[in-house]
């Protein structure tokens, strides 16, 4: 456990790590590439290193260098691994990885903690079945542990439903140039956090692979393509960046996040963008984008295309006047924990008037929250989203913090660094 400190932050700027979702889609590329890369400014952390295992386990040789990995791609031809991979609580190495799996050799089980065995992947098994993959929940519940046999993918043509998570999608679009005869991708339920998609098809073509596209609902990828190997850089998180703008709007400081782009693919970057909303200043400098805290005010906002960041906004919403509605997040109960109730439980504990159904959150917000324990449910962002209320609050615990290791590693280093 610990305990926040309350007391006052400085204007201040924030150095973030390297993007978790773009660090597992860069890995997998390079991986599958046809030489050797260098990612710089991967984030370590333990979903990210889930990944690399699993890489090497696969047959991909790699070396760290400082704060680079030099990976030998191997043009797609994965090795045979009898022994179960195991991937913790990482849903996107899960998803990505059973498409991976799909062009290897032989059966691979995967396999993580018991969390992640109640999470949901029965799409992404039903779309792999049509492609003729004999990929299958072992304990028939639709989710981990899964066993994939890879044998090369002829089929042509796949439909999918994406509407709990848009990581179906981002695994078959990943291996598509790997397939025999090229791929065609129908969604046919709309997807939920579709900038993860746009990152998804970034790094492709990033590695010179072309994407045919209508919107979210239709990309065909022509076969003969490969990933082309070369250097790479992972830009910051700016899933991350977003619990400092959240203590610069309830602070009423100004705190900027180096090298965090507008021009980003990141959906998260939008965040800043709803605290503006709710009576924030917002500047997007060329070395970063800063947010200064104003008085806040409730809103009413789709949070559908920034699930991750929802714990944060809600955290926020305990500050604004007013009632803030936080809707078209349904999927959050598939997240590392259920983030809906968890947060509505967590918020009630600091005497927050939250409720939340099926499908949206609701906070009361204005009047100052009281101390308490706070459970993480084992989930990253449940902990440096209300650390973010204790530096207002007195006597606010996180119970389990090094939960944040899971994409933050040095998480408590850079926020104690905010106070005066």
């Amino acid at each position: 456990m610990i305990n926040i400190k309350t007391g006052k932050i400085k204007d201040c700027n924030i150095q973030v790590p390297g993007s978790k979702s773009y660090t597992h889609r860069l890995l997998i590329a390079a991986a599958l590439s046809d030489g050797q890369c260098e990612i710089k400014n991967i984030l370590e952390s333990e979903d990210t290193l889930y990944t690399l295992s699993a890489l090497e386990k696969f047959g991909v040789k790699i070396s760290r260098h400082n704060n680079s990995v030099l990976i030998s791609g191997t043009k797609g031809i994965l090795k045979p691994c009898t022994e179960p991979i195991y991937i913790g609580n990482s849903g996107t190495s899960m998803r990505l990885l059973m498409g991976v799996a799909s062009i290897g050799t032989g059966a691979y089980t995967l396999t993580g903690t018991p969390r992640m065995c109640e999470r949901p992947v029965n799409s992404l098994l039903y779309a792999l079945n049509q492609l003729s993959v004999s990929a299958f929940s072992i304990n028939n519940t639709g989710s981990p542990p899964v066993e994939i046999r890879g044998a090369g993918i002829k089929e042509k043509k796949v439909d999918i439903d994406c509407s709990v998570s848009s990581q179906y999608l981002s695994s078959l679009l990943l291996i598509a140039p790997y397939t025999l005869n090229g791929l065609e991708i129908n969604v046919i339920k709309e997807p939920v956090s579709k900038p993860y998609i746009d990152m998804t098809i970034d790094i492709m073509k990033q590695f010179n692979i072309d994407v045919i596209r209508k919107g979210y609902n239709y990309f065909k990828i022509l076969p003969g393509q490969i990933y082309k190997a070369g250097e790479y850089t992972v830009e910051p998180d700016c899933s991350q960046a977003g619990y400092f703008w959240a203590a610069a709007a309830v602070t009423g400081k100004k705190i900027k996040v180096m090298g965090i782009s507008s021009d980003t693919k990141q959906g998260d970057m939008r965040f800043a963008g709803v605290l503006k909303s709710m009576g924030c200043d917002v500047s997007y400098e060329s070395d970063g984008i800063s947010v200064t805290g104003k008085k806040l005010q409730a809103i009413e906002v789709d949070m559908g295309d920034m699930p991750d960041m929802v714990p944060t906004l809600a955290v926020v919403a305990a500050f604004a006047k007013g009632k803030t509605v936080i809707s078209n997040v349904e999927h959050l109960k598939a997240k590392e924990s259920d983030r809906l109730g968890s947060v509505v439980a967590e918020l009630r504990k600091m005497g927050v008037d939250a409720f939340c159904d099926d499908s949206k959150m609701v906070i009361s917000g204005g009047q100052m929250p009281n101390g308490a324990d706070i459970l993480t449910y084992d989930d990253h962002r449940m902990a440096m989203s209300f650390a973010i209320a204790g530096i207002l609050v007195p006597g606010i615990s996180i119970e389990d913090e090094n939960c944040v290791g899971k994409s933050f590693p040095n998480f408590w280093e850079v926020f104690k660094g905010m106070y005066e």
